[in-house]
């Protein structure tokens, strides 16, 4: 199967300047709250850190297409990209990475990745990978009995496909013709296992045996998923089915703070995947159409780290719970 590209401009897309200038920011809060994120573990302000670097393009290239508070996303625990450009701030990123009282996913409760937002239609994951699959599936047989047009993004590594419970939902999705778009963000590394180790053949090509189409997409090109992502998202709206998406991409980092990826592989291929950085090569895409210069490049940088900054230092300094707001929620109050 050949990797979808795309050497269309942005205009061929329906995207105007504006939409290309979101993609970018978005891109680029999502590496600083990250960067962020690995300082205030290594000053042991946060317990543990799991990361979405080199994975900016895919996750941003692909929720562009949702509607906040409409569709729903089923995010996996490095789609920070994706909920920061639904609506969560770095603000609500750093209470949760901190385990503060305000932290809008689980006052606290929950480790960081686990994303949640009744307004945004953010629903959190369990923490065995793999198990929200069947729940996309279930919200698109809703979506479907209801005659509504939402359309579900449920996202995943290229390990979840493994398990059963991602088989199982691809197949009812297939059999129901369900409104569900399954990106699986192919980072390479299923913690320490390569991709040749954990997965045979083409995971895209798997979906041809659930009766819908499958798409290999460059995940380091925002636009190329986009692209992809858009076609998928009309068919769902359109009654059509499922799609599935696996986005070629890279984890830069190691698999979380508590992992040391020298073990396992080696510092020139790490090297090697950074030229392909997706923030750089779209920074690229706009300078070269003069939607982008350095100063100006210099001035988001200044605006979002300081963003990130502001975001940071409240959350450090936010309250944990209450030792006794550990029962809310768990038992029905009378």
């Amino acid at each position: 199967m050949a990797i979808r590209e795309t050497s269309a401009r942005h205009e061929a897309l329906g995207l105007d300047e504006d939409d290309l200038r979101r993609m970018h920011y978005y891109m680029l809060l999502a590496r600083r709250v990250d960067e962020r994120s690995w300082i205030l573990n290594r000053q042991g302000k946060a317990a543990f850190v799991i990361s979405c670097q080199g994975q900016e393009g895919a996750q941003v290239g692909a929720a562009y297409n949702m509607r906040p508070g409409h569709d729903y996303l089923y995010p996996y625990y490095r789609d920070s990209g994706m909920t920061l450009l639904l609506g969560q701030t770095p603000r609500d990123q750093f209470l949760s990475l901190l385990g503060k009282r305000e932290d809008p996913n689980s006052g606290g409760r929950q480790m960081p990745g686990h994303y949640s937002s009744r307004e945004l239609n953010i629903v959190t994951a369990s923490a065995p990978v793999g198990v929200q699959f069947p729940q996309a599936a279930g919200t698109a047989l809703a979506f479907k009995m209801r005659g509504e047009d939402g359309v579900v993004l449920a996202c995943g590594g290229e390990a979840s496909t493994s398990g059963g419970d991602w088989h199982e939902a691809m197949n009812f999705a297939g059999i129901h013709d369900l409104p569900v778009v399954f990106l699986i963000e192919n980072n390479v590394y299923a913690i320490s296992t390569p991709t040749k180790l954990e997965v045979a053949g083409s995971i895209a090509k798997r979906a041809e045996g659930y009766g819908f189409p499958g798409h290999e997409v460059d995940g380091n090109d925002v636009l190329a998923v986009y692209e992809v992502a858009r076609e998928a998202f009309e068919r769902a709206r359109a009654g059509e089915g499922p799609t599935l998406i696996e986005a070629k991409t890279y984890r830069m980092t190691a698999h979380s703070s508590d992992d040391d990826d020298r073990r396992y592989r080696e510092r020139q291929e790490i090297e090697e995947w950074r030229q392909k950085d997706p923030i750089v090569r779209f920074e690229k895409y706009l300078m070269e159409h003069d939607l982008l210069d350095e100063e100006r490049k210099e001035e988001v940088d200044t605006e979002i780290k300081a963003e990130v900054a502001e975001a940071s230092e409240y959350a450090e300094n936010a309250p944990f719970a209450d030792p006794e707001d550990v029962l809310l929620g768990v038992y029905a109050e009378g």
